[in-house]
């Protein structure tokens, strides 16, 4: 059986739970992570005989924290920065089993279709977060578009009208979740769009010491469509036919996972980002080769689902990774052995 590395010693677990570590930088991270390749005998990644992924959904501060605009608490509470510890830890224990990092990051711009600011009310003020909205709401008039959203997209308020009701039609057509007004979250640039500083850490030493590209990958910055899931936006037409802006399926990110002999998924939030990644992606493997579904491992013990006032979405996280299951990926946890990933 293999035995897992021991912590380095630039690690503190006090850093996975404060959202103002800032990391410790690429230089100081290249530098340890050298010497501990070399004190370690690891080899680069490109030689491993049998290549285990680790894709991280969304692990970014404004998640991780209870300071986040959307901490993803689960019922604990603490669910976030559980989480992330686990995972951080997991990533330097596993370190020469753990072929390549992906983490991808939910970026956002300050007018989309499930911001505050994107609706307003019949009393003329905008909707708040935590509102879900309905085709009928919108048929119904209980809610129009923002103007100032109509002409950043050089429409009409008309147009956008029709392009909001169609859209919460496809979601409720298509047995997707309705559509959720979020607080104001991972804005590109914001401090809360980062990775959690002791996550980008362990990426970055595991790069250096692996050879490892560990590139990240961004979603989520159609104005127009939710983009739960890393490899698709929820709707990618507007009512019109017409293709939404930067609403594209990443192909080629799942192309390069199913390379992979162990595809090990973790992150935030596991009833929405990670649900709708890990369905995504196992229909693709449907559409490829229904067995290689056992290659997914859900690392159940590095997420957690959103619990806000008014939302407890941990049935649903709960639900959905039963469905995997049945689907043929896996369930672990990050203290299983090595060894359990392979099938």
């Amino acid at each position: 059986m293999a035995t897992d590395l021991p912590l380095p010693p630039h690690y503190s677990a006090f850093h996975a739970l404060h959202a103002d570590y800032p990391g410790l930088g690429p230089g100081a991270l290249f530098t340890a992570a050298e010497q501990w390749r070399e004190a370690r005998a690891l080899q680069s990644a490109a030689e491993d005989a049998r290549r285990a992924r680790l894709l991280v959904i969304d692990m970014q501060a404004d998640f991780c924290f209870p300071s986040g605009a959307l901490y993803v608490a689960g019922r604990s509470g603490t669910g976030g920065m559980d989480a992330l510890r686990r995972l951080v830890e997991f990533i330097y224990r596993r370190l020469d089993a753990i072929s390549e990092i992906i983490c991808t990051l939910d970026s956002h711009i300050p007018c989309q279709v499930f911001f505050p600011g994107a609706h307003l009310a019949e009393d003329g003020r905008p909707v708040a977060p935590y509102t879900t909205i309905a085709a009928e709401d919108y048929r119904a008039g209980r809610y129009r578009p923002n103007p100032a959203l109509a002409a950043q997209l050089g429409t009409t308020a008309g147009w956008l009208t029709r392009q909001f009701t169609d859209y919460c039609e496809r979601l409720e057509a298509g047995g997707k979740y309705a559509l959720q007004i979020w607080p104001y979250h991972c804005l590109i640039g914001a401090p809360g769009h980062r990775l959690a500083g002791a996550l980008d850490d362990a990426r970055l030493f595991h790069a250096f010491a692996r050879g490892a590209a560990n590139a990240p990958e961004l979603k989520g910055d159609s104005p127009l469509t939710e983009h739960y899931s890393i490899f698709a936006p929820e709707v990618a037409t507007c009512w019109d036919g017409a293709p939404m802006p930067r609403a594209t399926r990443n192909t080629a990110l799942l192309e390069r996972l199913l390379t992979s002999d162990a595809i090990l998924v973790a992150g935030l939030a596991s009833s929405h980002c990670v649900a709708a990644s890990v369905a995504d992606l196992l229909a693709f493997i449907r559409e490829r080769n229904p067995y290689l579904a056992r290659r997914v491992i859900l690392l159940r013990d590095a997420m957690a689902p959103v619990v806000a006032p008014g939302a407890d979405f941990t049935d649903a996280a709960e639900a959905a990774l039963a469905d995997f299951q049945a689907a043929g990926a896996r369930v672990l946890e990050t203290t299983d052995p090595t060894e359990s990933w392979w099938s």
